[in-house]
């Protein structure tokens, strides 16, 4: 494969330099990562251990599976219930032992499906600290002594609570069901993709082609990817070119073109031709693993929403406790010691808010997986929140607003030219080389379908240009060493064409035929045209914009005028990028900042929100709190919208939940007794339940948020 370097003025085209060196996969050796056939694979439920707070040592399938069972036994629990047939006016079917129904089905219920939260809570009694588990320990403790004695007629006390306990399991069952799928839902989904991952690779060994199992592929190795397979492993495409399906990691639909010299990922689809591609890496080494260990470290990470629900169940344990004892008092002083017990038993079954419990955990759960969904890999919640206080978002340039690759920009020709014949001259002598520029030059003449002259004897000189032989004639093509080489002259109107484009810093090449100069090629590291989408969409947002780069000034100051940056830091060597970080922040502002290299990582780890961007291999980045799957700068507004829509969840729900208790425990203690205002045990259970419904609803309305890149505005 020929390589050769054009003269390009130093600093000016922004290609493999500072700002885009190759970011390393992260890797946490305990992650749980699994393998299929060599490459990640699914986890089995069963045995899935989460990690998240009051859950640990809990699998979703164990909640799945005991919500089940005692919804079932639930129902004839509350079907059976005099309580509820009189809040329903009817009256439950009478036959021998119907009476004992609720009593023997609500023992199963609170030994079956409340053992998790009768473990938790004595295991925060051990720990002393009184949370969340503890409450619904203590609830449905209290429901089952009190509807015991209710059965078994001792005291005279109506306190039949057998339906509430069942409810009450069975809610909290389902809730916490709902909130451990919604947290394994982003590892879900990427597991589900490794189960797709093929079983068997065409490997091309000396010219033959065999079929071998997916975990014999070794790095090095040789593989035919035909039309419609998927990718066996991470890899370098080594012959032909195909568009590949990459939307199960980054959420773009749209095909992407990859070809000789692209990285291909691992599970990624060749949609219209077969390539030849070059192993790079394999099983737990690949972008798709690398992944998975960035989600696993969003189930394990905590944040500051997570800690003040915690306080605030420790605090409402507290309250409850509390507010059951002087109830108990209060009403025993009163000299009703019946309705003391009824007052107090009342309190402490209603007081459990579980509704609180779900309010933060929930709405954190379900917006982890719907970025996980748009290509947006949260690896520290605490970055998800902080987003909604971000000030300006500090984007990389190489790379992240722009491709990295450069892009011919504008062509001009001597008196007498024509641009089609120039540049089909100029694509001929390049069409043998694998340059960037070289490859820019054709790429645009092909999208111009011009016809290309027939070329032969190319060759490469080193650091100058190249030169082939078209028609007879060798024609070279180069920057300013070449003309200075070869003596030539630019005539004055075409100069002045080009010293424009130097100025804004373009690399530009002079196409030479016969010691004349017929014209000249501007190429520029072209800028995505999702970037235009996301500047002008953060601004509309109140977020300013601004460009960090090592390039020259004359380069960023085009592409940011381009774009409409507000902020512009040209020159910066990569050991000072943070600087400029932390010269924003000196100014009072929030910065998020967007990189796609191992040399942005000390920006990104300064910043309150670090996001790295990239495909393929270059996605996992240790100093940052947020991985964008794909290299959309969109993705951006995806985070800023789903934090900003997170945090309004979230205070909805700590409004509703604490307001309830707030307003139920009083009620239920019988504090407006001397206005004939009493909260029963039946109502109070009943707005606990409604109030568990109303949280998790709520927190449910976030799938609605369009987080595609494709869709911002």
């Amino acid at each position: 494969m020929e390589h050769h370097n054009h003269q390009h003025p130093a600093g000016q085209l922004g290609v493999q330099g500072q700002d885009d060196a190759p970011a390393h996969v992260h890797t946490q050796p305990d992650a749980p990562v699994h393998s299929h056939h060599g490459a990640p694979g699914p986890h089995n439920d069963e045995h899935t251990v989460h990690t998240h707070g009051q859950h640990a040592g809990h699998s979703t399938a164990m909640f799945k599976n005991r919500f089940w069972l005692t919804l079932v036994l639930a129902l004839p629990v509350v079907y059976f219930s005099p309580m509820v047939g009189h809040l329903l006016g009817y009256m439950p079917p009478e036959f021998p032992g119907s009476a004992w129904i609720p009593a023997v089905l609500g023992t199963v219920i609170f030994f079956y499906g409340g053992q998790p939260f009768l473990r938790g809570g004595v295991q925060e009694l051990k720990d002393r600290q009184p949370g969340m588990m503890l409450l619904i320990a203590m609830a449905i403790s209290v429901a089952f002594a009190a509807s015991w004695i209710t059965s078994l007629g001792i005291g005279g006390f109506d306190l039949d609570f057998w339906w509430e306990l069942a409810l009450l399991v069975a809610i909290m069952l389902l809730g916490h069901w709902i909130e451990m799928r919604a947290l394994g839902s982003a590892q879900g989904a990427l597991d589900a993709l490794a189960a797709l991952l093929p079983d068997e690779a065409d490997r091309i060994t000396d010219g033959v082609t065999e079929t071998v199992p997916v975990s014999e592929l070794r790095e090095g190795d040789i593989v035919l990817v035909r039309s419609g397979a998927r990718m066996p492993a991470d890899g370098t495409v080594v012959d032909g070119q195909a568009e590949f399906d990459e939307s199960m990691i980054t959420g773009e639909s749209r095909t992407v073109p990859r070809t000789v010299g692209d990285a291909v990922v691992a599970g990624t689809v060749a949609t219209d031709n077969s390539v030849r591609v070059q192993v790079t890496a394999v099983g737990d080494n690949t972008a798709l693993a690398g992944i998975q260990r960035l989600v696993a470290e969003a189930q394990a990470s905590s944040s500051k929403a997570q800690a003040l629900a915690d306080r605030a169940a420790a605090f409402l344990f507290y309250f409850a406790a509390g507010a059951g004892v002087i109830t108990f008092i209060v009403w025993t002083l009163l000299g009703s010691v019946p309705e003391a017990v009824t007052r107090t038993v009342t309190v402490l079954v209603i007081a459990c808010p579980h509704a609180l419990g779900l309010a933060i955990p929930l709405v954190i759960a379900i917006s982890t997986e719907q970025a996980a969904r748009a290509g947006v890999l949260i690896k520290n919640r605490m970055a998800l929140e902080r987003m909604r206080t971000i000030d300006v978002v500090m984007f990389d340039k190489t790379g992240t607003l722009t491709t990295g690759e450069p892009d011919l920009k504008d062509i001009a020709v001597a008196p007498g030219g024509d641009n089609d014949r120039l540049l089909a001259l100029a694509a001929a002598v390049e069409s043998d080389s694998e340059h960037p520029t070289a490859r820019a030059i054709v790429r645009a003449a092909n999208q111009r379908n011009l016809t290309l002259p027939a070329a032969s004897d190319f060759s490469s000189l080193t650091g100058r240009g190249v030169r082939a032989s078209v028609d007879g004639r060798m024609v070279h093509v180069g920057g300013p060493a070449l003309l200075r080489e070869l003596g030539v002259v630019v005539p004055e109107s075409l100069a002045r064409s080009t010293q424009a484009w130097m100025d804004r810093g373009a690399a530009v090449l002079h196409v030479i035929d016969g010691g004349q100069v017929l014209g000249a090629v501007s190429l520029e590291d072209a800028v995505r045209a999702e970037s235009r989408q996301a500047v002008a969409a953060l601004q509309n947002r109140g977020v300013k914009v601004g460009m960090i780069t090592g390039d020259a000034h004359q380069v960023a100051r085009a592409v940011a005028e381009e774009l409409h940056i507000d902020e512009v830091f040209a020159e910066v060597l990569p050991a000072d990028k943070d600087k400029k970080v932390a010269e924003l922040q000196s100014r009072g502002l929030k910065v998020a900042m967007v990189g796609d290299g191992v040399n942005d990582s000390p920006a990104l780890a300064r910043a309150e929100v670090g996001i790295a961007i990239g495909a393929g291999t270059d996605v996992a980045m240790e100093s940052a709190g947020v991985v964008l799957a794909g290299n959309d700068p969109r993705a951006v507004l995806s985070m800023l919208d789903l934090s900003r829509a997170s945090y309004r969840k979230m205070w909805q729900n700590l409004v509703w939940a604490t307001g309830y208790n707030i307003l139920a425990v009083p009620l239920a203690a019988g504090v407006l007794a001397f206005a004939g205002v009493v909260l029963s045990p039946a109502a109070g259970a009943v707005l606990m339940s409604v109030s568990t419904i109303v949280v998790a609803l709520n927190a449910q309305l976030l799938r609605r948020i369009k987080l595609n890149p494709a869709e911002v505005q």
